[in-house]
Formats: C-alpha cells, structure tokens, sequence
C-alpha cells in the first residue's frame, strides 16, 4: 500500500477456497501451528503464501520502523501505524506494508493469529492481499502487499497534477464493489470504516480496496473512526457493523467520486432529492461526464444510504449497476489517473548509504560525477608499485593522457574523456581503479550500459575491496533492467563501506 491514510491503514488480501496444508516454510515465514489451519496457498501475480513472520524481519524491513517508513497518519483517529518495508530475504525481495498495532490492541495472541488467518484466506485481484501477520510478546502486526500509488482520497481531494476523469471514477466505483462482492460471497460481508483511504491504487495504477479494514483495529475496537456524520445510522444506535452499514459506506465512497469532496450524507441527500445533482457534481471534471452516468452513479449512491438498513442494495445490485456504465475498458488506468506505470523502487538498503551510495541508489549521474571529481585518486593509494626504470618517456605520456582525460572528465566532455583513459589503460604500465570508475560513468552517461558494467568489473579486480566499483556495477546492472543484481550489488557496496568504517579497507 503506499501513501498516507488518516483513519484507515494500508492494506492487503487473498482468494483462493483450496487450502493445502502448510508445509515447511523458511524461517522468515513460520506457519502458525497451533490450531492445524490449512495454509492459503500463493496466489495470481506471485503472492507469497500466508504466513507468520517474526518481528525481526519486519523490524530489518522497515528500517526499525524508522518515521521515515510511515505510509499512514497516526493519531486518535488511526491509532494504528502502518509502514512501507522491504523484506530482506535473499529469495524474496518484495515491497510490504505492515501495519502496527498499538501495545496490547489484541492480549490474546491466539485470537489476534486467527483473524488474521480468516483475512489471510482471500486472494483476489481487487484486493490488497495479506501476506502474513506477527505475534511477537505484546507485538501485534500485519503484513500486506505495497500498493506504491496512494489512495482515492490522495486523488479526490489532495491531486497537484490533474484530477481523476469520469470513467476512471467509474472504475474504482465497480472495483470497489466487486471487491465487497467477493467478500460477501465468501463469507465476510463486514468491512470496518469504508472510505476513501481504503481505496488503493497498485503499480498498475488499478484500485484494490485495503484488507485492513477486513479486521477490527483491536479486539474490542470501534469500527469507525471517521466522523460521526459520515457512520451508519445504526451504527450510531447500537455500535454493531452489519453488512448494511457496509453498503452505507459504500455510498459515502460514491459520493466522494461524484463530487469531489467529503460531503455528510444527509447534506447529499438533501441535493439529491431537490434534483441538484449537477451541484453535486465536481466542478473540476468541467463539464466531461455523462449526466445520465451520473444520474445512475446519484441513485445508487441514494439506495445505499437510505436510512432504513433493508431498504439498501446489496453488493451484488452494486456490481450490476456499475458494470453497464464502463466506457473505457482497454484504456490501461495508469493512463487515466496521469501517472507513470510504477517502476520496481529502489529497495531498503541493507545498511546505511554513503553519499555514493545515495546517488547510485536514486540513479544520479550528475551526483556521481561530482563525488568522482572531489575524489579524485585517493582510492588508488596502494594499487601500484613502480620501480624507477618505470618511470620513462611511456610512463609520462601515460600520464599526460590521463591528466587530459580528468580535464575532460570535470568539464563533463565525456566522449574525450573516454578516448584519453583508454589511451591510459592500453599502455598497461599502471593500473588504476579510479580510471576505470571514471571511464564507467563515461560510458553511462553516453548511454553505453554494457561497456560501463565491464569498466565496473574491471575496477574490481584491480581493487576487489573497492565499494565504488560496486556501486558502479550497481548503476550499470540497473541501466540494463538487472534490478535485482543491481539491488544486490548496492547492498553488497553499502557493506563494504560498513566494513571499512570499522577498521577494514573498503571505500
């Protein structure tokens, strides 16, 4: 999941009726034994099979839970902190959500373990699927898939680059619906505080509604936490969630769709009645709708939040009504909402970044290249041992070829630069690692990704210790769409300036 949500948290799910038992899994992910629950098997798209963690994982995924990991707001309102993290298993390098409960929301760890198996049991493409769940001493947390591109309130009321057109709106409103569909079919009708901080969008740019909210935020926990204007009328009554009330929410969500704002239900349904739909409506979509769309999307919108919970469609009726309105199927929703196609992000480094580390990690040439000049040739104390018969006419004319290739270098020519330093490295008299970090940025910077990542090798068998010239192989890897060589090379290099820091040599 990805990006803030106030009163909901960032979520997670899974499908899939045929439950094998769970048979040995690694370390990192211990099914949980003590009732015999049959194990959800990995589902569509490479979703890991439900499983327990330990808390040291998720501690080393979300860099001790550092602030800087929080994807959601907390407060009274979300009690409940959830973080982006990056599992750190050699076999499984996936992006997590996790959401942490506060100190002792769930006593009873046999109770929290199986709630989470129950949402554990849904696979489904509308989902954010939930990979797993920890029970650590008074530690309670779930585990989810990432979803990287914020949620529906993130579009509706806090875009800065453009709105959400018509049809996209449709779409999230039957994603959406489908989503409660196929957990009411399954059997888990509730859904715990429906809004717009459920909705999700994942690197393909799709809405899937959070798990999260498929779970109390605590035993005995309220299910709302948004304001009281925007609750079930019943809920208000009695502090119980029916499936009703979920369809209530339901039609709040349709409302924030339509008009682009939050509006409490009874101010909506006073427009609606007085025929104000076109008030209602986003000023910002300027006019691109289908007012007989909308008049549709305004009356179920108006079923859904009648007062009367009998009076409500169910979940199916919200399918059936959307469904007929879709009017650009094949149109990718990454396009619609106007952001790019998620790309894999950078993962969370194993150990703290350098300067060099930072550029490399985020891709920066231009920071390379100036950590490169100030550096200059000190990493190569050591690389040579020239005798003084060395020193001869060659020996300066290789010498002056590099002089020339390090003006080039910091006055960014780096075309000649790469002519100068191989003139350097041809006459093979002297080896130098920083020349062939040199000339590795050259080649990447003139867009030759192949001849950099040789360079890069090259440094390191001059140096083998040298965390530069696996930063370099990092880049180049990455420029050749190896990202998971390069996530590894980079941690690899991150290691090594640890190392190095603590009394070894390795820069």
């Amino acid at each position: 999941m990805g990006c803030c949500e106030s009163s909901a948290l960032k979520e997670p799910h899974l499908e899939d009726k045929n439950h094998q038992q769970q048979q040995g899994q690694n370390n990192n992910h211990r099914p949980y034994p003590s009732n015999g629950t049959d194990a959800v098997p990995p589902g569509p798209g490479g979703v890991p099979a439900f499983s327990e963690f330990s808390f040291a994982d998720l501690k080393a995924a979300t860099n001790n839970f550092s602030a800087d990991f929080i994807v959601s707001e907390s407060g009274e309102k979300a009690p409940n902190v959830v973080y982006k993290g990056r599992l750190q298993n050699q076999n499984n390098r996936r992006w997590i959500a996790v959401k942490k409960f506060t100190k002792l929301a769930w006593p009873d760890p046999k109770q929290f373990a199986d709630e989470a198996w129950g949402v554990g049991k849904f696979r489904h493409k509308r989902l954010a699927n939930l990979i797993g769940y920890c029970c650590d001493g008074d530690e309670r947390l779930l585990v989810a898939e990432y979803m990287p591109n914020d949620t529906l309130a993130k579009h509706l009321f806090h875009w800065e680059n453009q709105t959400i057109e018509w049809a996209m709106r449709l779409r999230v409103a039957l994603y959406i619906g489908e989503a409660l569909d196929y957990c009411s079919t399954e059997g888990r009708p509730l859904y715990h505080d429906l809004n717009a901080y459920r909705v999700l969008f994942d690197e393909d740019g799709d809405p899937r509604l959070s798990c999260f909210g498929l779970m109390k935020n605590s035993r005995d926990g309220k299910s709302y936490s948004t304001n009281l204007a925007y609750t079930p009328p019943e809920y208000l009554r009695n502090g119980r969630v029916t499936p009703e009330s979920v369809i209530f929410s339901f039609g709040t969500v349709l409302l924030d769709l339509l008009s682009g704002k939050h509006i409490p239900p009874s101010h909506a349904l006073d427009m609606i009645r007085g025929k104000n739909i076109l008030l209602l409506m986003d000023s910002h979509l300027e006019g691109n709708f289908s007012t007989e769309e909308a008049t549709v999307v305004f009356e179920l919108a108006s079923r859904c939040l009648q007062y009367e919970p009998r009076e409500r469609p169910n979940t199916k009726d919200l399918v059936g009504t959307l469904a007929p309105l879709q009017n650009k199927p094949d149109v990718p929703s990454y396009v619609m909402l106007g952001i790019q196609k998620h790309e894999e992000a950078p993962p969370t480094p194993q150990h703290p970044l350098s300067a060099m580390g930072d550029a490399c990690s985020r891709m920066d040439l231009t920071a390379i290249h100036q950590i490169l000049v100030m550096t200059h040739y000190k990493d190569d104390e050591g690389t040579n041992e020239l005798s003084f018969q060395e020193w001869t006419q060659q020996m300066r004319d290789m010498l002056e070829a590099r002089k020339r290739g390090d003006l080039a270098f910091r006055d960014r020519d780096f075309k000649t630069a790469i002519d100068c330093y191989s003139q350097f490295i041809e006459v093979g008299t002297m080896v130098s690692p920083t020349v062939y970090a040199r000339r590795s940025l050259c080649h990447l910077l003139c867009d030759q990704p192949d001849a950099a990542l040789r360079d890069a090798m090259q440094a390191q068998c001059v140096y083998p210790d040298w965390s530069t010239a696996f930063y370099m192989q990092a880049v180049a890897l990455a420029k050749l769409d190896m990202h998971k060589d390069a996530a590894d090379m980079l941690n690899e290099a991150a290691a090594l300036e640890e190392k190095r820091q603590k009394g070894g040599r390795g820069n």
